[in-house]
């Protein structure tokens, strides 16, 4: 069995663990470096896993998974990079930094080492994440399978060029907090409607969660999906009309722009 280390034990961190012993990896093959002793003592009562320090966790995995914030991984990867990694044993990181370049990364490891970039999202945390792979300069297929495997354990995988990355951490990777900013709109909304805060929620995330499987059941597309429920001088049309005329659609349009802006900058910022 291949032996995981995830480097971070935050919330993509734990999503990973409790996705990977979901799907049938032992204990004994996985490693967490997390610098927090609270937080490390409660993934080791939580998971049974053994948590260390970066050094340990790395030296023996033939996976090792970065899972920390952009501006701390340029320390970590040195750390790990002072130890002899084994090219023979086909060890390889795999760094889950957002806008992180692999080239940034390749350069501080030993000529040659494989990196695999991802981009998933929060659904991981509840097994419904979309993550995205791509292959550094030295990384191969069976890299790209491997990692893929992993991270179906949380979610859906696909597989794209690093040149789309920043495309992806604007429409996936920061995707879920635009909708929760839509459900917070939609239950103010509500409440300002008369109903109560309870009800309001309710009535939002169910309806979100329903739209959400009729979009990925159906062959249709959005905007058909959308006309189907708009009916000609209906409520329906008449918020559409509300929402176009305040410039909704454009100002998400925007927002991905800005969000794309901001990874493509986190990944020309240095240590």
């Amino acid at each position: 069995m291949t032996r995981i280390a995830v480097i971070g034990g935050g919330k993509i961190g734990e999503a990973l663990l409790a996705g990977l012993l979901d799907a049938g990896h032992e204990v004994k093959d996985l490693v967490v470096s997390e610098p927090h002793p609270p937080r490390a003592e409660y993934l080791a009562e939580e998971f049974g896993v053994h948590v260390t320090g970066v050094i340990e966790a790395a030296e023996h995995a033939d996976v090792i998974i970065v899972a920390v914030k952009p501006h701390d991984i340029d320390t970590v990867v040195g750390q790990i990079a002072t130890l002899d990694l084994d090219r023979d044993r086909e060890q390889m990181l795999v760094s889950v930094a957002a806008g992180v370049p692999t080239q940034r990364l390749e350069a501080k490891l030993p000529a040659g080492f494989p990196v695999v970039r991802v981009m998933p999202n929060t659904p991981m945390l509840v097994g419904e994440g979309m993550t995205v792979v791509s292959a550094g300069r030295y990384a191969k297929q069976k890299h790209l399978d491997l990692v893929s495997e992993i991270f179906r354990a949380v979610g859906k995988v696909l597989t794209l060029k690093e040149s789309q990355l920043d495309a992806v951490t604007a429409v996936s990777g920061s995707g879920p907090a635009y909708f929760f900013l839509v459900v917070e709109a939609m239950v103010d909304g509500g409440v300002a409607l008369g109903l109560s805060r309870q009800t309001a929620t309710e009535l939002v995330v169910q309806t979100l969660i329903g739209s959400g499987a009729m979009l990925a059941k159906s062959p249709e597309r959005a905007v058909e999906m959308r006309a189907a429920v708009t009916s000609p001088g209906g409520t329906t049309a008449a918020a559409l009309r509300s929402f176009e005329q305040a410039g909704l659609r454009s100002a998400f349009i925007e927002g991905l722009f800005a969000a794309h802006d901001r990874s493509v900058q986190q990944g020309r910022t240095k240590e």
